[in-house]
C-alpha cells in the first residue's frame, strides 16, 4: 500500500477544477488514511504512456505496485478490498455496496453527465432534446429520492459507494438541478462536509493552482 500513486493531470483550466475525478481517489485515500503520492501526466499531448494506463487518454489512474487500474469506480473498488473504512466487510454489506457504487455510475451519471454538459456549455433548454434529457434526469432522482430520505449512507457505513453517488449529485447540485431533490441534497451536503472531502478537494486545487504558478500564470 506504500506504492499507491494516483495520477492526474499536471494542469487543467479553471472551469473543472474541484471536479476532476481523481478527487474522488484522493477523497478515498484520505477517509482511508493510505500512503500515497501524486503523479502528473501532461493534459496537452497525451502520448502513449498515457494511454498504456489510460486508454481514452483521461485521468485518473492508480497504480498499485506492478498493478495499474484506470477508471474511478474501479480504483475506488479496488481500494475497498485494501481497507475496512472503504467497504463493508460482511459478503451483504459489500454487495450492497457494489450495487450502488455501478448504480452511481450507471444509473445517475448516465443520466446526468449529458444534462450537466448541456448546462456547462449554456445549450437552450427549450428544446425537444433538452426535456428528453432533463426528464429523464428528472425520472432518475424521483426514484433517488426515497432511498436517501430514508438512510444515512447507501451501504449502512459510509463507502465507497457514497463518494462516487455524491460526487454524481453535487456536479448536479452545482447547476441546482436537486433544487427539488431535498434528500438528495442533503445526502452531498453530509458527504461533502467529511473533514477528508475537504482535504481532498484543497488539495486539487492546489495541484493546479501550482501549475499555474509554474506556467507563470
Amino acid at each position: 500500500m506504500a506504492n499507491l500513486i494516483l495520477t492526474t493531470f499536471d494542469w487543467v483550466p479553471p472551469p473543472p477544477r474541484g471536479f476532476v475525478r481523481d478527487l474522488r481517489v484522493r477523497w478515498a485515500l484520505e477517509e482511508a488514511a493510505l500512503p500515497y503520492r501524486v503523479a502528473s501526466m501532461p493534459f496537452n499531448g497525451r502520448g502513449a504512456e498515457h494511454l498504456a494506463h489510460q486508454p481514452f487518454g483521461q485521468v485518473p489512474w492508480l497504480t498499485d505496485g506492478d498493478i495499474s487500474i484506470f477508471e474511478s469506480g474501479a480504483i475506488l473498488l479496488h481500494l475497498g478490498q485494501l481497507n475496512a473504512e472503504l467497504m463493508p466487510t460482511d459478503p451483504r454489506g459489500r454487495n450492497e455496496a457494489m450495487e450502488w457504487v455501478f448504480a452511481a455510475l450507471n444509473s445517475v451519471e448516465m443520466a446526468s453527465l449529458p444534462w450537466t454538459m448541456s448546462k456547462f456549455m449554456g445549450h437552450p433548454t427549450d428544446t425537444p432534446a433538452w426535456k428528453f434529457m432533463d426528464d429523464f434526469l428528472k425520472l432518475r432522482l424521483k426514484h433517488l429520492e426515497p432511498v436517501l430520505a430514508g438512510r444515512e449512507w447507501l451501504a449502512g457505513s459510509f463507502s465507497v459507494a457514497d463518494i462516487l453517488m455524491s460526487d454524481v449529485l453535487r456536479v448536479i447540485d452545482g447547476f441546482d438541478g436537486l433544487a427539488d431533490s431535498p434528500a438528495c441534497r442533503a445526502y452531498v451536503a453530509r458527504a461533502i462536509g467529511r473533514p477528508a472531502f475537504a482535504k481532498a478537494h484543497a488539495d486539487q486545487m492546489a495541484h493546479f493552482a501550482a501549475a499555474d504558478q509554474a506556467r507563470g500564470m
